[in-house]
């Protein structure tokens, strides 16, 4: 997976948008709320999303994958690289991600969507 593939799965996914903040994160929202951070300069963390309570536990013990800094208390895992897992699993996990995040938006919002 390299970043044009992460972006190209955030981007495909319905009301996504995606915005550079704190200096050189990529974060993908929808409807306002975050459901993945991509580092754009090298560093200790590549990619971030918010994960359910079993993958959280299972990645957490996987090399590579790591508790997301600040966010891990929300249930967010960090890759340290992109190729951390393969492509198909990060798919999954991005789309699963946004799911989480479009569950907990208010009812208006998700029919939008």
């Amino acid at each position: 997976m390299d970043r044009d593939g992460v972006r190209s799965i955030c981007l495909g996914l319905a009301g996504a948008t995606e915005n550079v903040q704190w200096g050189s994160d990529l974060v993908f929202k929808v409807a306002g709320k975050m459901f993945a951070v991509m580092n754009l300069e090298p560093g200790p963390v590549a990619l971030s999303f918010k994960c359910s309570p079993e993958d959280f536990q299972d990645l957490g013990e996987r090399p590579g994958c790591l508790p997301a800094p600040y966010l891990a208390r929300a249930q967010w895992i960090a890759l340290e690289r992109l190729d951390a897992l393969p492509a198909r699993e990060v798919q999954r996990l991005l789309r699963q991600s946004y799911d989480l995040v479009v569950a907990r938006l208010p009812k208006k919002a998700r029919a939008s969507l």
